[in-house]
Formats: C-alpha cells, structure tokens, sequence
C-alpha cells in the first residue's frame, strides 16, 4: 500500500509532527507500506506571519492535483490545514476521492492566544475541513470525545510512538547547573506558555531547549534560565537524561510527543490540569498536575524515575504505525492519473 500524506508542516521545522511523519515513514516498510510526501519542500514559499521558520507553499490547484496523480497512491492523508492541506482536500472532494485528516494542535486556543479569533469561529472552520474525511485521526480517546461533543464526526485513535532505545536514563549524562534542573522542550512562542514554566517557583535551574518567536524576549526577562536552542537526536536525549523534571505549560497541544521522551528519559512531568495524554500520565503516578506550576513541580520531583520510563515503555512506534496504516487501509482504491 502506498499513502501519499499531504502536509504543510515539514523540515526544516523541528517538531512534533514533523518528527512523527519521518518516523511513520520509517516504520510502514515493515507492515509492507510506502509513505510519500507532498510537502512545500522545492516549492515556491512564503514564511508564515509571526514564525519565518515556517514556509507556506505557494502554488495551485492544478499544480497539487498533477503532484497528486504522479503519485498514484492508494490513499490520500491530509495533515495539516494549510495550503496545501485545503488544496489536496479541494481536488479530493471534486475527483470523490476518500481521504483522511488528522486533528494536530487545539488551533482554537492556538490562534486565540496570538489574535483576537473567536475559537467559536475557527471550531466551526476547523470542523468543515475534517468532516470532509472518511476518517479524522486525534491522539487521545480524551481529545475525540471532545472532538465529538464539538460535532466533529468520523474520530479515530492515532497515537504517538517513543524510541525507548535512544530516549534512556544515561548515568553519564550532566548538565553544569545547580540542581534539580526542570526542563522545557518545543517551539519557544506564546501559545507554548513557556514564559509560565520561567516564573514557576521551582527550586533549581531551568533549562528551555528549542527556538522560537519568543525566545529572545525571554531570555531578555529571564537571564537566570538557560536556552539551548534547538537539539536533536542523541545531544537531545542526553539533554532529557540529564534533567530531573519535565515541564509542560502549554494547554493547546493535544499530545506532546517530548512529554513522551521525557518520561523514557526517566523524568516525572509537571503540567496544568487538562484531559488528554497529562491526565493519564498523572493518573499512573508519573505526573503532577495542578493551577499551581510550581506546586506542581515541587511535589512531581520526588516521582521514581523507574515509574515514568514503565508508563512510556507502553508507547511504541511498531504500534502507532499499525494504528495509521489500519485506519487509512479503508480508503484503498484506484486513483484517476
């Protein structure tokens, strides 16, 4: 089977989905499958207002629906909601061909924090792309019940996988910093909350791995935190096995997959209260969640190391990948050249 996943978002952005594209990728040979791209990669772009890092492909219908048959996949996914995203989704629906979408970020809350944008506005928009698809794939069962109660319809589980493997507890692995050292890992931006991570009270250091449109205002307000900029790879995982707690501030994401390499990392995750992936983490004991970041975090620091690393063994990428390729398995069928 060959899927041909249509996304907006793509290297050289460092992030969650990204970072779980390239893996699915790299996992679907094994369960017989190829995955293809159409991305804004050699492509005319422009840069998204507000984030130069990110290019919007500048192109046309006629251009995605050539770039569509050349493929000639046996199905379609749609990733993301931007140009190329809504173009695929145009030609789809004028050729009846079944495609499937996947539900991110809580972009609502994302614009919401930039913009003055009614969420009831951008539900609503939100919810005419994705109920187009044969199938909508959400990380969480927390996240399609939601989903569902705002009207959205045809909801699948599609989780996130981890490499416990490269995301380890290492004894070697230090930072030079008083300790306990929290740790940040993601887009450094508004929507992120990152600046609430930096006021907590939280004894010791804290570290803010990634880059971003607010990272030189915070490392202006808060010269006591240490910014890595971005990391990967190995250098990122022996950043996590040198920290003691994880922090997560965000209330717009509707996984994080770096609260999955900390938790493989051996660190304890503290967070706000929200549904989704940070409850059950603070149902299994490996987290603390609380309106109090900071109280969040004292009590998150005495968490075994041994407990988190159990609940992220659960987490695997052989499973993610079946997940994906069982979903979009039903929308098998021939594609006009």
């Amino acid at each position: 089977m060959r899927v041909l996943v249509v996304t907006d978002a793509w290297r050289p952005q460092v992030n969650g989905v990204v970072r779980t594209l390239e893996r699915l990728a790299e996992e679907a040979p094994r369960f017989g499958a190829e995955i293809r791209f159409l991305t804004p990669e050699g492509r005319p772009s422009v840069a998204m207002p507000g984030y130069p890092e990110i290019r919007l492909a500048l192109t046309t219908p006629s251009a995605v629906a050539r770039a569509i048959a050349d493929e000639r996949a046996d199905a379609i996914h749609i990733s993301t909601e931007g140009p190329l995203g809504l173009l695929a989704r145009r030609h789809a629906l004028a050729n009846a061909i079944p495609f499937s979408t996947c539900y991110h970020t809580r972009y609502p809350e994302y614009l919401s924090a930039r913009a003055p944008v009614p969420e009831a506005l951008s539900y609503a928009l939100l919810r005419r792309f994705h109920s187009a698809a044969a199938v909508t794939l959400v990380a969480t069962p927390a996240l399609k019940n939601e989903l569902a109660a705002r009207g959205f319809r045809n909801l699948a589980i599609w989780s996130r996988g981890v490499d416990g493997s490269v995301f380890r507890p290492r004894a070697d692995a230090a930072l030079d910093l008083p300790g306990p050292v929290s740790l940040y890992v993601g887009r450094v931006a508004v929507e992120k909350n990152v600046e609430a991570f930096l006021k907590a009270d939280i004894p010791g250091s804290k570290v803010v791995v990634g880059d971003g449109p607010d990272r030189a205002r915070l490392e202006r307000a808060f010269p006591s935190a240490t910014f890595l900029g971005v990391r990967t790879g190995d250098d990122l995982a022996r950043i996590y096995a040198a920290c003691d707690l994880f922090v997560f501030a965000s209330t717009t994401d509707t996984f994080g997959l770096v609260l999955l390499e900390a938790l493989s990392s051996g660190l304890p995750v503290a967070g706000y209260p929200q549904a989704g992936l940070l409850s059950d983490i603070a149902a299994a004991g490996c987290g603390v969640l609380d309106r109090d970041l900071g109280a969040a975090a004292r009590v998150a620091l005495a968490i075994p190391q041994e407990r988190c690393r159990s609940f992220a063994s659960g987490f695997s990428h052989e499973h993610t990948t079946r997940q994906f390729l069982d979903a979009v398995s039903g929308l098998v069928r021939p594609l006009a050249a």
